[in-house]
């Protein structure tokens, strides 16, 4: 069996089977499993099919338009640009040094994004926030700096 779909999205197992769905209509055997399969990742819904479909299958799931409800309409604004504010230098540490930033932001109400591979410690971890956010998430993060660890301890 081909994996030919995999998501850990909200609609994810609604997709899933829609795709099914979808396959069967065109007289292709699909097998739906959720993270309780062995190799599906935890959250994840799979659509699967034999290996002799699976390049049909996958033009198919390929072709496939969400319905005109599920569309969202994205502004193209750069005011949703996100901003590297923090980068970490790379240590055994930079993912740990990230993560605390990204956590102190988001408690302060500012979403951030963790940007980094934890396979290659050895590289750097970016924290981005919205562009518009940028200057508070830098002020927040300077204050914490000066406060220094003692004061994350009270």
């Amino acid at each position: 069996m081909v994996n030919v779909f995999r998501s850990a999205d909200q609609d994810a197992e609604e997709d899933a089977r829609a795709i099914k769905d979808l396959l069967a209509s065109q007289e292709i055997a699909a097998v739906v499993l959720d993270d309780s399969a062995p190799g599906v990742p935890s959250g994840a819904w799979e659509v699967q099919v034999p290996a002799a479909d699976a390049a049909r299958a996958e033009a198919l799931v390929n072709e496939a338009r969400l319905p005109e409800a599920d569309l969202a309409d994205v502004s193209a604004s750069p005011a949703f640009d996100a901003e590297t504010i923090f980068r970490s230098h790379s240590s055994t540490n930079a993912e740990m040094e990230a993560l605390a930033v990204k956590s102190m932001l988001e408690s302060a109400g500012i979403a951030a994004i963790l940007v980094g591979d934890s396979v290659l410690p050895n590289l750097s971890f970016e924290v981005q926030v919205a562009k518009e956010q940028a200057d508070d998430a830098r002020k927040l993060i300077t204050e914490a700096e000066a406060a220094g660890a003692e004061s994350a301890e009270a």
